[in-house]
């Protein structure tokens, strides 16, 4: 469950992280994952062949998703520590930046960090197992793995074109 960092307080209540994050336009859902996926989630790295078998196990989800919220694609992240140039990766959204579509993604393994800057307030939404995130186009934010160093996380787009990182002065998104 996800836990939201900000001036000095701590959210882990489901009903507050959802109403904080709802007044900043960012959806938050939590979704159990399967219990017939645990043996390809409790696997540090996946293969081709295995990150298609686990989509296809949550294909319910895209399913419903794609009925909800029109996206079109979907793709499966497997990040962890031994992953050839992940510091090289992490770098690419480590920092301030936006995109032109919406990001969205549903944690099925490990955790990670979103930060946010909206409206001049910087605050972090720590993610995990079951999270469901959705953060509109043209919002601030950056992305890494948290000290655990791991996460599977299913991405859902309407536009691919539109998910390429468009980077932003801190100081500038804080002075708003």
């Amino acid at each position: 469950m996800a836990t939201i960092l900000r001036n000095n307080e701590t959210l882990t209540d489901v009903t507050s992280i959802k109403d904080f994050l709802q007044t900043k336009g960012i959806l938050y859902e939590s979704f159990a994952t399967p219990q017939a996926l645990d043996p390809l989630l409790s696997q540090k790295g996946l293969g081709d062949s295995e990150k298609e078998e686990l989509l296809a196990g949550l294909e319910y989800r895209f399913d419903q998703l794609k009925k909800q919220y029109n996206y079109k694609a979907r793709d499966l992240v497997v990040l962890h520590d031994e992953v050839p140039g992940i510091t090289d990766i992490l770098a690419k959204f480590d920092k301030l930046h936006f995109h032109t579509d919406e990001e969205v993604r549903y944690i099925v393994d490990g955790s990670g960090v979103f930060g946010f800057i909206i409206g001049g307030e910087k605050f972090e939404v720590h993610v995990g197992k079951g999270d469901f995130i959705s953060i509109p186009q043209n919002t601030n934010h950056w992305f890494t793995l948290d000290a655990k160093m791991r996460i599977k996380a299913v991405r859902y787009f309407k536009d691919n074109s539109g998910w390429v990182p468009v980077y932003v002065d801190e100081k500038e998104a804080l002075a708003i």
